[in-house]
C-alpha cells in the first residue's frame, strides 16, 4: 500500500514538551487510528499536520514531497482536511452556508439559493440528517447535530487526507455507524484517514493501524488483529485498569431528593415527570433529538419552561435562571464545554473557584483571596489528575478532555446535593473515565443526587441504578438496575416515533 502522509522527527513545546521526536506514516486508502490519554498529543499532531499550528522541529512529506503548511487553507490546497473535535460551526449561518462557507455555489458573486440547498442535502443525506432543512440556523441545533454537520462539511471536500478529531463524540450509535459507511467509502477511493476516538470499541472497528501516543512520544504501532483493547490501554496509559466500574451501594434511596413534575419546554419537551433518589444515580438515554438536554436546560433555568413543577426534598421550589439553582444546591455539568461551560481565556484557578467565589474566594463582594483561590485549584487539579503547566495555565490551551475535568472540579468544589451531568466523560481517555466513574460513584455514596445524560449506552449501564429514556420529547420508560436490556431500552427510545408513524 502507498505511503501518503509521513511526519518525522515531529517535535513541538508550549510551557512544557507536548510532542517528541514524532514518527508517523498514513498509507493510502487506510484508517490510522490515534488513541492516548488526554494531553497525550494527539490533536497537536494532527493540527500540524492540518496546518492549524506549526512543528518546532522535524519534517513531513506528502505525496512523495515536502510539506510544511503554514495554515489550513495552504494544507486544504494540498487535500488535507481535518474535523476538529472542538466545534467550529457559525451559529448565526444556516446550515447550508456552514457545509459550503469556503466555496459558495455563485455565478458573478450572486449565491445560487437552490444550487447550495442541493448541495446540502445531499452533503446531509451522507449523515444520516435526511429530515434537516438546509435553511435552518444552526443556532437552533443540538451539540449533536452541529457535529454531525460538521462532519457533513469535511467528508463533503475532496481530500487526499481526512483527520477525524473525535469525531463520534456527540453521536448516537446508529450515527456512529452511517458516518463509518461514509468512512469506508472514503477508503475505497484511496483517500488516508487519521482518526482520533476514545471509544476504543471504535477504533478496533473501524481501524487498519493504531499508533498510541503517551507523553508525548509514539509508544507503539498495532496492525488490525494483532492487538486487543487491554492491550491498547496498558500502552495508552502505562499501568493495568480494571474493566469494570466498582459502584458502592446506594444510601438514602428511601429519601427522594429531586422531584420533576409534568416538565413542558416547546418546542421539544412535552410532560416530563421523574424522581431522583438520595445516593442514587440516574441515567437518560434516548436519541438524538429525543429531549434530554433540552428537559436538563429547562431544569436548570438554561431555558424558558412553559410548565411543570420541580421539588427539592419534596419542598417545591422555583428556578428562573441558572443562578437560583446553583444557590439551591442544583450543579449542571454542560455537554458544550467550550460554549458553555468555560471561561476559555481565563486560568484554570479562575474556572475552577468561579462556583463558590462569593461563598469562599471573595471577600467584600470583590476582593479574591488568592492563597485559597490558589489551594483549591491545586487540589482539583491533583484530583482529577488534569493535565496542565500549573494553575494559570488558561483553559483554551487544555486538551478537551482535560477541559473537561475543569468543568467536573468547579462542580464538586461546589458540592452540590443534586448533580446533572450532560455527557460527563466525552472527549476523556478511558484513564480518566474510570476515574470519573469511581467520583460520581463516591457522590452517591455520600448521599447525593446524580442525574447522568450520555450517549454512551454501556456507560449507563455500568454506571446508573436506574434508566430513563426519552423518545420524541417525552419520557417513554423508567428501568431499574436488573431490569433493563439493551433491547428494552432501544425499543423505548424508538416508542414515540413509532407511534407517530404508524398514526
Amino acid at each position: 500500500m502507498t505511503v501518503l502522509l509521513q511526519t518525522r522527527g515531529l517535535a513541538k513545546a508550549y510551557a512544557g514538551p507536548v510532542l517528541s521526536d514524532v514518527n508517523f506514516e498514513l498509507r493510502a486508502g487506510e484508517v490510522h487510528a490515534l488513541v492516548g490519554e488526554n494531553g497525550a498529543g494527539k490533536s497537536t499532531l494532527c493540527n500540524i499536520i492540518a496546518g492549524l499550528r506549526q512543528a518546532d522541529a522535524g519534517e513531513m512529506i506528502l505525496q512523495d514531497k515536502p510539506y510544511h503548511p503554514h495554515n489550513k487553507k495552504a494544507a486544504e490546497l494540498r487535500g488535507v482536511r481535518i474535523v476538529l473535535q472542538e466545534l467550529s460551526v457559525i451559529d448565526n449561518l444556516t446550515v447550508a452556508e456552514n457545509l459550503f462557507l469556503d466555496h459558495l455555489p455563485n455565478r458573478l458573486g450572486w449565491i445560487s439559493g437552490a444550487r447550495l440547498a442541493e448541495a446540502a442535502r445531499e452533503a446531509l443525506d451522507k449523515v444520516g440528517l435526511t429530515e434537516l432543512d438546509p435553511n435552518t440556523p444552526v443556532r437552533q441545533l443540538g451539540i449533536g447535530q452541529k457535529q454531525l454537520v460538521e462532519i457533513a462539511a469535511g467528508i463533503s471536500q475532496e481530500c487526499k487526507v481526512l483527520i477525524l478529531d473525535e469525531p463520534t463524540a456527540a453521536l448516537t450509535v446508529a450515527d456512529a455507524k452511517r458516518l463509518f459507511i461514509q468512512v469506508r467509502k472514503l477508503q475505497d477511493a484511496g483517500v488516508g484517514i487519521i482518526f482520533i476516538s476514545h471509544h476504543l470499541e471504535e477504533v478496533q472497528e473501524i481501524s487498519d493501524r493504531v499508533s498510541v501516543l503517551r507523553d508525548g512520544r509514539m509508544v507503539a504501532v498495532k496492525e488490525r488483529g494483532t492487538y486487543s483493547i487491554d492491550d491498547i490501554i496498558r500502552l495508552m496509559v502505562g499501568r493495568d485498569l480494571s474493566e469494570t466500574v466498582e459502584r458502592p451501594s446506594t444510601t438514602s434511596v428511601d429519601r427522594i431528593a429531586f422531584r420533576v413534575e409534568g416538565l413542558k419546554a416547546p418546542p421539544v419537551v412535552r410532560e416530563v415527570s421523574f424522581k431522583v433518589h438520595a445516593g442514587e444515580i440516574l441515567g437518560f438515554a434516548g436519541l438524538m433529538g429525543s429531549g434530554r438536554t433540552e428537559t436538563m436546560r429547562a431544569i436548570f433555568g438554561a431555558d424558558p419552561r412553559a410548565g411543570g413543577r420541580l421539588f427539592l426534598d419534596e419542598k417545591e421550589i422555583q428556578i428562573g435562571k441558572p443562578a437560583d439553582a446553583v444557590k439551591l444546591g442544583i450543579g449542571f455539568l454542560t455537554e458544550d464545554r467550550k460554549a458553555q461551560g468555560l471561561l476559555l481565556p481565563k486560568p484554570l484557578r479562575m474556572n475552577i473557584s468561579l462556583a463558590r467565589l462569593r461563598d469562599e474566594i471573595a471577600i467584600f463582594g470583590s476582593w479574591i483571596r488568592r492563597s485559597i483561590e490558589d489551594t483549591v485549584a491545586a487540589r482539583w487539579i491533583e484530583r482529577l489528575r488534569v493535565r496542565c503547566s500549573s494553575a494559570e495555565q488558561s483553559a483554551v490551551n487544555l486538551s478537551g478532555g482535560n477541559q473537561q475535568k475543569v468543568v467536573l472540579a468547579r462542580w464538586l468544589y461546589r458540592d452540590c446535593s443534586v448533580l446533572i451531568c450532560d455527557e460527563p466523560t466525552r472527549g476523556i481517555d478511558v484513564g480518566a473515565k474510570f476515574e470519573i466513574y469511581q467520583l460520581l460513584g463516591q457522590l452517591a455514596a455520600a448521599g447525593k443526587a446524580i442525574i447522568v445524560v450520555s450517549s454512551d449506552l454501556y456507560e449507563l449501564l455500568a454506571l446508573c441504578d436506574r434508566i430513563a429514556v426519552m423518545s420524541a420529547g417525552k419520557l417513554a420508560a423508567i428501568f431499574p438496575r436488573g431490569e433493563w436490556t439493551e433491547d428494552r431500552i432501544m425499543a423505548a427510545a424508538f416508542s414515540e416515533l413509532t407511534k407517530a408513524a404508524n398514526n
